[in-house]
């Protein structure tokens, strides 16, 4: 057993050792809050004059958050590295850091529980979103992006972050993958019209599981198109579980905004 986690720790580290190698390093100022977001970015490897390509933001978790713009490829980047999947899903990824003096969709140290039922129903707008939100509007005005294909994935913090995003701007995203990441429910109508899946580890201490079990039975209410799977026996790090489940990357490069 020991064998296989030293083995597990030394492939996570190759892989974002790989991943800043691969990942070009940016820096973008919010035109409307002034924020400078360090971020990370991939882009297609070959493209084709005419044709359009997806778009994916990743979102990390609260222990990625920094200013060295290399934390935040340490889980999920190694997925856009992979050769067969840059080959057959081509797209701009980007990778954003939350600077540590915030905490994503919700003001740092004011979100007193992560019960679903209790969280805020109407949060302010963060300006660390807002300046993530800028970002994204600054790639979709590529002329090969693709505006039908936008992509949101985030974890924990960055799940959190991910609902939050998807619930005030359901007009920008295609998909959205929350993975063990929490919100209130009712605040979910507002993005029925984007496709979900969401992952979640039932003995998950840091993030109730009953943040996404609530937000599945919120979407599937409201009619959404929404998918849940739930990982018997899997603490906080469902995200693992997650980035190998047999058709991540087919099910969110198929998807297309309504």
């Amino acid at each position: 057993m020991k064998k296989v986690i030293l083995i597990t720790i030394i492939t996570l580290i190759s892989s974002y050792l790989y991943s800043q190698e691969s990942y070009q390093a940016a820096e973008y100022t919010s035109p409307n809050t002034g924020l400078t977001l360090k971020y990370r970015y991939l882009t297609p490897q070959k493209t084709k004059s005419g044709k359009k390509y997806p778009l994916v933001i990743f979102l990390h978790g609260s222990g990625e958050r920094g200013s060295d713009n290399q934390a935040q490829l340490f889980h999920g980047s190694g997925m856009f590295l992979n050769p067969v999947n840059r080959e057959k899903y081509p797209a701009y990824v980007l990778f954003p850091q939350c600077p540590q003096e915030f905490s994503g969709a919700y003001e740092r140290g004011k979100l007193e529980t992560l019960d679903p039922h209790r969280m805020p129903e109407n949060p302010p707008l963060q300006p660390i979103m807002q300046a993530v939100m800028d970002l994204i509007n600054s790639y979709i005005a590529k002329e090969d992006v693709d505006s039908r294909r936008v992509y949101i994935i985030g974890l924990s913090m960055g799940g959190m972050a991910t609902f939050d995003l998807v619930i005030r701007f359901p007009e920008t995203f295609a998909a959205a993958i929350p993975i063990c990441g929490s919100v209130n429910p009712t605040r979910l109508s507002a993005a029925k019209d984007v496709h979900f899946r969401i992952f979640h580890g039932d003995a998950d201490k840091s993030v109730p599981v009953e943040g996404s079990r609530e937000a599945y039975k919120a979407l599937k209410a409201a009619g959404a198109d929404v998918e849940y799977i739930e990982f018997a026996g899997c603490t906080h790090n469902s995200w693992n579980p997650a980035f190998n489940y047999p058709d991540f990357m087919k099910w969110l490069f198929k998807q297309r905004s309504h």
